[in-house]
């Protein structure tokens, strides 16, 4: 059963950056595509970004498009999410998730496992 383990959310301040990691064990990480969603108070969780299994082809959801941007390296076994020019509306707590398909469903189907999250808060 695979695990996975996100860090790196905090508060900072609109405006800020923030990288969040996922670390993922097994042997497997490297076969499937991997993705970042997220959930604010009182809110569905939602898509935010998805990678393909090499990197190479990436989704982002409208409005972090620009701002954010999602990595990985295959070798660490390790989804990265970079998070720029932070607001308000990005707090959330965010998960990372392994896809079974690419293209990434951006709905919750599809996916075989998720993190515990990690909270970012941004103030303004």
């Amino acid at each position: 059963q695979v695990q996975l383990v996100e860090s790196g959310g905090g508060l900072v301040q609109a405006g800020d950056s923030l990288r969040l990691s996922c670390a993922a064990s097994g042997r497997t990480f490297g076969s499937h595509p991997m993705a970042w969603f997220r959930q604010a108070p009182g809110k569905e969780r939602e898509f935010v970004a998805a990678i393909s299994t090499g990197g190479v082809s990436t989704d982002y959801e409208y409005s972090v498009k620009g701002r954010f941007t999602i990595s990985r390296d295959n070798a660490k076994n390790a989804a990265y999410l970079q998070m720029n020019n932070l607001k308000p509306e990005d707090t959330a707590v965010y998960y990372c998730a392994r896809s079974m398909y690419w293209p990434a469903q951006r709905d919750l189907n599809g996916y075989d496992a998720w993190g515990q999250g990690t909270q970012v808060t941004v103030s303004a």
